[in-house]
């Protein structure tokens, strides 16, 4: 079968795609700082291992941390992972959260009718939580730089939004 071809034995998935044991996809090409696959054997960017478990703080600090090193892709990646464990109670702002990191992704790659739409998306999930003590996060703020990025986004501004989970300064690297 040729590289791309689809394996009719596989529900019509690409038979050159990675997958875990239980078929799902996985990417194991290589990686930019933002993401963007690499041709497979040009080095890139170490990725953030999948499926760890982390504490709410250890989870936002490290996250905090990327995004500092101008990796929202891989804050993204921390903060599904977070999603992806936590109660049901707080999955939202999580999958909010990841929203956000990748909204600033969008931005950072060009695409700013995705960066836009994900900063909106993520502003949406994230507001049920405002008023409520979240993980020492400033949801309300979050919304105002949320909606106000993608709001200068549909202008037309063209500049990257900072992203900083909790208020005060990044935190160093």
């Amino acid at each position: 079968m040729r590289d791309g071809a689809m394996d009719s034995g596989d529900n019509g998935r690409r038979a050159d795609r990675d997958r875990d044991a239980a078929g799902h996809a996985r990417n194991e090409r290589p990686r930019d700082r933002l993401g963007r696959p690499l041709p497979r054997g040009v080095p890139g960017v170490p990725r953030q291992p999948e499926g760890v478990v982390r504490t709410p703080d250890e989870t936002l600090l490290e996250a905090q941390r990327l995004l500092d090193l101008g990796m929202p892709f891989h804050a993204h990646e921390v903060l599904e992972d977070a999603w992806k464990s936590a109660p049901e109670a707080s999955r939202g702002l999580w999958k909010g959260l990841a929203q956000l990191a990748v909204g600033v992704t969008h931005a950072a790659r060009g695409n700013v009718a995705g960066a836009g739409a994900l900063l909106t998306r993520g502003a949406d999930n994230i507001e049920p939580y405002e008023g409520a003590p979240a993980y020492g996060l400033d949801i309300t703020a979050l919304l105002r730089w949320a909606r106000g990025h993608a709001a200068a986004i549909a202008d037309g501004a063209a500049q990257v939004p900072v992203l900083h989970l909790r208020n005060g300064p990044p935190h160093p690297g």
